[in-house]
C-alpha cells in the first residue's frame, strides 16, 4: 500500500511540476527563426507581432532571419534546437505543403519533423498586367491565350514557386497553354510585367502594390472567394470572366519542432491570437494586404493537408520537378 501511496505522490508531483512549468512559461525570451528576409512583409509583420506578443508575456521575442536555400536553412536551424517552446519557425504555405511534391530529395521531412503552432495570416494573388495592357478583365487574357496558345507569356521567381504553380492551376482550369518565364527574384518579376517583356504574372498586394499604385500595371482581377480591402474596385477573377471559385493564395504559420511542450504552443497560439487583433498590427496587415487568420494548430494542419493534395494533383500534371 506504501508504494502505490509513494507512486500517487509522485505522480502529483509530477503534475504539480508541469502545471507550475506551464503558468510560467515563458521564462527567457523566445526566437524566430523565420525563412524571410530582413524588411520583406512577412518579417515586418512578425516583428510586429512579436512586439505586442513580448510585451503580453513579458519576454523579448527575437527575429532570427535565415533566408536563402528554399527556407530550409531556417528549417535546419530549427531541427537543431531543443523542442522546448523557445525556438519557433516562420514558414509559408510552399514549405509546409509544396516543396515536398516538387522535389525529388528533401533533408527533412516537414510534417514529420514539425507541427502547427498559431497561424499568422493569408494573402490572396492579383492577375498583374503592363498598365497599357489592351486586355480589361481576367476574359480578355484567357481569349487571348485561346486565341495564340503558346504565344503567352506569365513570369514567376522561380520553378515551382507560388506564381509558376498558380499559373499551372490558371492553364488547367481555362484549357489554355503559355509560356512561363521564371526570375530571379520577386522585383525583376514585376518589373518585366511593367516594361512588357511578359504578358502577366501573379502577384499580392504586397509585392505587386508598389507598381499598381505607381500606375505602372493594373490588376485585372484578385484569384480570391472575395474583394480585398483596400483594392474593392479589382473584381474577383471569377467576377472579371474567370474560371468558377478559382483562388490562389499564400499563407503564413508558426511551427514547432515535433514534441514540443503543447502548454508551450497553447500559450504562444493564445498570445498570438490576442496581438494579431490589436488595431495596430490589423493596420500594419492592411498595408500588406493580409488576412488575420485567427484560428488554432488544428485548423493549420487540416488546411496544409488540404493544399498538399491540391498542390500533388497540380505539380503532377504539369509535369514539375526540382532536383
Amino acid at each position: 500500500m506504501r508504494f502505490f501511496t509513494k507512486i500517487a505522490l509522485f505522480c502529483g508531483f509530477i503534475s504539480c511540476a508541469l502545471n507550475a512549468q506551464a503558468q510560467n512559461y515563458p521564462d527567457k525570451p523566445v526566437r524566430i527563426v523565420t525563412s524571410f528576409s530582413a524588411g520583406s512583409g512577412p518579417d515586418a509583420l512578425m516583428r510586429n507581432v512579436g512586439d505586442k506578443v513580448g510585451k503580453q508575456v513579458g519576454q523579448a521575442i527575437i527575429m532570427d532571419n535565415r533566408p536563402g536555400a528554399n527556407g530550409w536553412l531556417a528549417v535546419d536551424a530549427v531541427k537543431k534546437s531543443p523542442a522546448d517552446g523557445y525556438t519557433f519557425l516562420q514558414v509559408d504555405n510552399t514549405h509546409v505543403s509544396l516543396q515536398q511534391h516538387l522535389f525529388k530529395k528533401m533533408p527533412f521531412d516537414f510534417n514529420k519533423d514539425f507541427e502547427p503552432a498559431t497561424p499568422l495570416y493569408w494573402t490572396n494573388f492579383f492577375i498583374v498586367v503592363p498598365a497599357n495592357s489592351k486586355w480589361n478583365s481576367v476574359g480578355d487574357l484567357i481569349a487571348s491565350a485561346k486565341e495564340k496558345s503558346g504565344a503567352l507569356t506569365f513570369a514567376s521567381w522561380g520553378v515551382g514557386s507560388a506564381g509558376h504553380v498558380g499559373a499551372a492551376m490558371f492553364e488547367a482550369e481555362t484549357s489554355t497553354q503559355m509560356n512561363h518565364i521564371p526570375y530571379k527574384d520577386l522585383p525583376s518579376v514585376y518589373n518585366a510585367v511593367a516594361n512588357g517583356e511578359v504578358d502577366w504574372a501573379f502577384g499580392t498586394a504586397a509585392s505587386a502594390g508598389p507598381l499598381y499604385r505607381a500606375k505602372k500595371v493594373k490588376f485585372l482581377g484578385i484569384a480570391a472567394p472575395k474583394r480585398l480591402t483596400g483594392y474593392l474596385d479589382i473584381p474577383t477573377v471569377s467576377e472579371a470572366g474567370g474560371p468558377k471559385n478559382f483562388e490562389l493564395k499564400t499563407w503564413v504559420a508558426i511551427y514547432a519542432l515535433k514534441g514540443t511542450p503543447k502548454a508551450a504552443i497553447d500559450k504562444f497560439n493564445q498570445e498570438t491570437l490576442i496581438a494579431l487583433k490589436d488595431p495596430d498590427v490589423q493596420k500594419n496587415m492592411s498595408t500588406f494586404g493580409f488576412e488575420p487568420w485567427l484560428t488554432n494548430p488544428a485548423e493549420v494542419a487540416r488546411e496544409a493537408e488540404l493544399q498538399s493534395k491540391k498542390f500533388e494533383i497540380v505539380v503532377k500534371q504539369a509535369k514539375m520537378s526540382i532536383e
